[in-house]
């Protein structure tokens, strides 16, 4: 019996030295993880991505809609007339490769004209790149034309993909110059991707620091 008895309790002082070592092993990889943490976090916030970068305006526009959360914007004009004009816009899923742009992403925004009275609604599908230095504009990818604002199952006719890339050059011109009109400009365009490349950066430093915040608790 008294062999058995400390037989059992070096049993449970090696269960207890393993469980030490595991928790000792664990600390050294988290400190060593929240080294990298830090050391992401610091470059992130030091490193100026944008800076000089061509911010744009929103002229007439309001910003309606930008959660700190959340990965799109809301931008909404209101004519003297009724009219209204509603864009929203988020970023591509996939990078630019092009080591030039000024931008990671591109971005896509859907402009929605709505006339007073009238239920309908004129969509254009854009995407929202670079043009040359320091500049971005709209490029219309397809359009839509909602019946209805209100019912999900109203019908609507849709222009896109390849057969609106073969419409008539002029045509195409005209309804660049028709979001023009609205406000729809390259001024905004630069907004866009400023905003929401930055407000992208934002979001992967904030998580970066919910994650830090995490890792020092069990430490």
């Amino acid at each position: 019996k008294p062999f058995r008895r400390e037989v059992l309790t070096r049993e449970r002082e090696m269960m207890k030295m393993n469980s030490l070592l595991q928790r000792g092993l664990k600390i050294v990889e988290d400190n060593a993880l929240l080294k990298i943490i830090q050391s992401e976090i610091q470059h992130e916030i030091s490193t100026p991505r944008f800076q000089n970068v061509e911010t744009g305006n929103i002229g007439d526009f309001k910003l309606e809609w930008d959660c700190s959360e959340s990965k799109d914007i809301v931008l909404r004009r209101q004519f003297d007339s009724g009219e209204e004009v509603v864009v929203s816009a988020l970023l591509e899923k996939e990078a630019i490769e092009d080591e030039d742009t000024m931008f990671p992403r591109a971005a896509l925004a859907k402009v929605c004209i709505r006339k007073p009275g009238l239920s309908s609604i004129l969509q254009f599908d854009c995407l929202v790149t670079e043009t040359g230095p320091r500049s971005s504009d709209f490029d219309i990818e397809g359009a839509c034309f909602i019946r209805s604002a209100t019912s999900s199952s109203a019908r609507s006719s849709t222009y896109g993909g390849h057969f609106f890339d073969t419409i008539d050059m002029e045509l195409h011109g005209a309804l660049r110059e028709y979001l023009r009109s609205k406000g729809v400009s390259e001024g905004l365009a630069n907004f866009l991707r400023c905003h929401l490349n930055k407000k992208e950066q934002d979001q992967y430093v904030n998580w970066l620091r919910r994650l830090e915040s995490t890792i020092s608790r069990d430490l």
